[in-house]
């Protein structure tokens, strides 16, 4: 299991590692939603996505910077969620998330130092601590908050993904030719993107 990382890096050192991340990992609930779990008679019924994370999530596909989801839990909502962002793979229902991150990296073609992940709780604890840039939103739970080398300003579901994202693009010196292509697609093509 992760343990404290201690001094935490200054801003060169994480541009850096953050310039290193070919793949961004994400947890579900509590990350990309805001956590909350809504229930009908037939079981879960929905879940809160944030449009900005979406955008910011599909200005990274188009440029080459990979995303992935990495959940305990299994729902079809974030399996049609992670098809419309075009995420690289949807993996669900592992309780084991060390494992599913390493069998992910190995399916992707990536060493987990190329790995930024994203999490919330203590079962994002172990995978948060096998990779390179390891990263929460603000409302996580204090023991991940101490393992981050990033914390977003933003909660989850309502940006701290696009935080995440943001942060990587800028440190490739990505973040403005993203601006100007998703400028240009929305212009050009109405409904082009799916965010």
């Amino acid at each position: 299991m992760a343990q404290s990382r201690g001094r935490k890096p200054g801003s060169q050192e994480l541009s850096a590692k953050a310039a290193a991340v070919k793949l961004l990992v994400f947890d579900v609930d509590g990350v990309l939603t805001d956590g909350g779990l809504y229930y009908g008679p037939e079981g879960e019924a929905l879940k809160r996505f944030d449009v900005k994370d979406g955008h910011a999530l599909v200005m990274a596909r188009l440029l080459g910077l990979k995303a992935a989801v990495l959940t305990a839990r299994t729902s079809q909502i974030v399996e049609v969620r992670g098809r419309e962002l075009g995420m690289v793979a949807v993996e669900q229902g592992h309780k084991d998330k060390e494992r599913g991150l390493l069998q992910l990296c190995e399916r992707v073609g990536v060493t987990p130092f190329e790995v930024g992940y994203m999490g919330d709780d203590i079962n994002d604890l172990a995978p948060m601590g096998m990779v390179g840039l390891p990263a929460c939103p603000s409302d996580a739970v204090p023991e991940v908050r101490q393992c981050a080398l990033f914390i977003a300003q933003s909660p989850g579901g309502r940006g701290a993904a696009r935080e995440l994202v943001e942060l990587c693009l800028k440190a490739t010196n990505l973040w403005s030719r993203g601006l100007e292509m998703m400028t240009k697609m929305g212009s050009d093509r109405p409904g082009s993107t799916a965010t």
